[in-house]
C-alpha cells in the first residue's frame, strides 16, 4: 500500500431502517489525496472491523494535503487543503460512501484554506479555521448542508485563529481543539444545527497542533500532535455536552503528528502521522473507556479527516 501524507479520513457506519443501535451492516473507512512523491488523488478503503490493505475507491477532483474530511451517513464531503505548487484551494468535492467512484464537485469555501478542521451533524458540515493563501490563520467557521450541494456559508468565527487544528462533534456541537500558532491548547465550541461564534469550553491537557479528533455521540478523544518540542504520543478526551478541560485517556503506541482521525459510535482509530518520517500504523481505542491505543493494522501516514459514523450522527 502506498504511503501518503496529508490525506484525509473517512469512516461510515451504515445502520438498518430502525437506527441505532441496531448492528452496522459496514464500517468503512476512506483514505484520499496527500503527498508521497508527489501531490496524489487517490481514494482507498478498509473496512474498520477487519485488519488488511486497502482497496482502491476512485480519484478526487485534485490531491489535496492538509485537507479536512466530514460527513453525513451516505455522503462523503472534502473541502479545502494546499495542491501542487503550494497554493491552498477552496474546492469541496463528495462520494457516495456506499459505492466506489470518484469524487465530484460539490461548491466552494468562503476561502482558499489549508490546515482546516471539519465536522458535522447527520445534515450539516462545519469547516472552521486554516490558512488563507496570503499565509493568514483564519477564525472563520463555513457550513454546507451535506445531501445539496453548493457553496459554504458563514456560521461565525472561532474564538481563536488556528492552523493545523482539529475537531469531533456530538449530534448537538462541534468542537474544536489545538493548533498553530503556539501549539494551542484552546478547545471552543459551536451549536451545529444554529449559526452563532464559537464560545470557550476548556483546554487541552497539553497545546499541540497537527493533532486528530474523533467521537463518539457522549465523549470526545484527541490523539498526538506537535507540542512545539516534537511530536507526542498524548490522547485526552472530553465530555461534548459538558465544557471543561480534557482529561487522561491514555497513549497512542507513537508519538506522532499529522496523522487522521476516524470513529464509528464505539471505536477509534488514529491513523498514520509523522515521527521523523512518515508513519503507516492505525491504533484503535475503546472511546467509552480510557486506556493505551493498540496497534490494529498497517495504514496510510499525515492523515486527517472525520467518520461518518461519529458521535455527531444519530
Amino acid at each position: 500500500m502506498p504511503n501518503y501524507q496529508g490525506v484525509w479520513s473517512l469512516s461510515t457506519q451504515f445502520q438498518n431502517a430502525s437506527g441505532w443501535p441496531s448492528p452496522p451492516l459496514f464500517q468503512r473507512a476512506l483514505f484520499a489525496g496527500g503527498i508521497e512523491a508527489s501531490y496524489d488523488n487517490t481514494i482507498e478503503y478498509v473496512t474498520i472491523t477487519s485488519a488488511g490493505n486497502a482497496t482502491d475507491f476512485g480519484d478526487l477532483i485534485n490531491g489535496p494535503y492538509k485537507t479536512a474530511g466530514t460527513s453525513s451517513p451516505t455522503r462523503g464531503v472534502v473541502g479545502g487543503g494546499q495542491v501542487t505548487g503550494g497554493s491552498p484551494v477552496n474546492v469541496i468535492q463528495y462520494v457516495t460512501v456506499a459505492s466506489t467512484g470518484d469524487a465530484t464537485d460539490f461548491g466552494d469555501l468562503t476561502d482558499s484554506i489549508r490546515g482546516l478542521a471539519a465536522c458535522a451533524s447527520n445534515t450539516r458540515g462545519l469547516f472552521a479555521g486554516g490558512e488563507n493563501a496570503s499565509s493568514t490563520q483564519l477564525n472563520v467557521i463555513s457550513y454546507i448542508t451535506i445531501a445539496s450541494t453548493g457553496n459554504a456559508t458563514d456560521f461565525g468565527d472561532r474564538t481563536t485563529s488556528v492552523r493545523d487544528t482539529s475537531s469531533c462533534s456530538s449530534q448537538t456541537r462541534g468542537v474544536f481543539g489545538g493548533g498553530q500558532p503556539s501549539s494551542t491548547n484552546v478547545i471552543d465550541f459551536v451549536t451545529i444545527a444554529t449559526t452563532g461564534n464559537a464560545s470557550d469550553f476548556g483546554d487541552l491537557t497539553q497545546g499541540r497542533q497537527s493533532l486528530a479528533a474523533c467521537s463518539s455521540p457522549t465523549r470526545g478523544v484527541f490523539g498526538g500532535g506537535d507540542n512545539g518540542s516534537g511530536s507526542v504520543n498524548i490522547i485526552d478526551f472530553i465530555t461534548i455536552a459538558s465544557t471543561g478541560n480534557a482529561t487522561d485517556f491514555g497513549d497512542l503506541t507513537l508519538d506522532r503528528d499529522l496523522l487522521g482521525a476516524a470513529s464509528s459510535h464505539t471505536v477509534g482509530l488514529f491513523a498514520g502521522g509523522d515521527r521523523g518520517g512518515a508513519q503507516n500504523i492505525i491504533d484503535q481505542i475503546t472511546i467509552a473507556s480510557e486506556g493505551n491505543a493498540t496497534d490494529l493494522y498497517g495504514g496510510r501516514q499525515g492523515l486527517a479527516g472525520l467518520s461518518s459514523a461519529h458521535g455527531g450522527l444519530s
